[in-house]
């Protein structure tokens, strides 16, 4: 027996549906942003409230301003620059950092870590070998200088150093010497060469 025929609306909202459920009412928004539609004392109400809030806004911006101007003239009185202020807020940033528990956790790590290496055979080792090495070295340096300084005296005590310096000094003495005797024979006239007021008399002396 063929089914009977039934006509279906395409556009219907219950299309697709069994024949007994084509009675259940489904709802539909009243408009298309699901909105229901509102009286006209209803939507005056709520631009009053809407023009409210608006107008609240507004008067806090306005305090905003006022409120950060008069900020911005206590700082300038206080000699605070934004320099100033960003080195402030640096330094709280800093402590921020350090009362975290993650920068607490790093610097425990960074201990234990340090600990473990100062106390590992390695290090010790290695630190033992660089305090040999260093006294070597400043042994070494000890040692050149106390032969520098035998050397020295032992070329001061030869005999070539000191008819060296015997040579020396001679010389410095005919120089000194020289010297003197050149200031002396300048300013002290010779006996043999009379003085002008000896040729005077002898001018003036009788026939």
């Amino acid at each position: 027996m063929d089914a009977p025929n039934q006509d279906i609306n395409l556009n219907s909202p219950n299309k697709g549906l069994p024949g007994n459920m084509t009675d259940v009412p489904v709802n539909t928004p009243a408009s298309g942003d699901g909105v229901g539609v509102l009286s006209e004392a209803e939507t005056e109400e709520l631009r009053s409230e809407l023009a409210k809030v608006e107008d609240e806004i507004a008067t806090l911006r306005q305090v905003l301003v006022a409120k950060e101007k008069h900020a911005s003239d206590i700082k300038r009185k206080l000699g605070l620059t934004p320099f100033t202020e960003l080195k402030q807020n640096l330094s709280k940033s800093w402590q921020d950092v350090q009362a975290s528990n993650a920068y607490k956790g790093a610097s425990e790590k960074v201990e234990d870590l340090n600990k473990t290496i100062t106390q590992s055979e390695v290090y010790k080792k290695t630190q033992a070998t660089l305090s040999t090495a260093g006294s070597k070295t400043s042994s070494a340096i000890s040692s050149v200088g106390s032969a520098l300084s035998k050397t020295l005296g032992e070329i001061k005590e030869s005999p070539t150093f000191k008819s060296f310096e015997e040579s020396v000094g001679n010389l410095k003495a005919k120089v000194i010497g020289n010297e003197s005797n050149n200031k002396d024979g300048y300013h002290t006239p010779t006996a043999s060469s009379p003085t002008t007021e000896e040729k005077l008399s002898q001018d003036n002396a009788p026939f």
